[in-house]
């Protein structure tokens, strides 16, 4: 299992690539499947960042993460059922 500061190195490298997508490997199982959601309040440039892999799920969460231009981010006004859509129950790697 990858530690959390392997998923954190991961997190920069994938937050740095942003707005564009990456085919960075998960560093817990290998594959290309990475996500990575914000979640913040309506007109703020920092919230939450949800990280996780689509294959193995694992991941980490994220508070205060900035969050840069060009980003889509989902609105922490929409209900939890609307907000949570896409984001699965993955494991947090702690």
């Amino acid at each position: 299992m990858a530690s959390f500061d392997d998923w954190l190195d991961a997190y920069d490298v994938m937050y740095r690539a942003l707005p564009a997508s990456s085919e960075l490997p998960c560093p817990n199982c290998g594959h290309q499947t990475l996500r990575l959601v914000f979640t913040a309040p309506p007109g703020t440039r920092h919230g939450y960042a949800a990280f996780w892999c689509d294959t193995c799920l694992e991941g980490i969460h994220l508070s205060r993460a900035p969050i840069p231009d060009g980003v889509s981010v989902l609105s922490l006004d929409l209900p939890a059922e609307k907000r949570n859509r896409g984001i699965p129950n993955y494991r947090l790697v702690t």
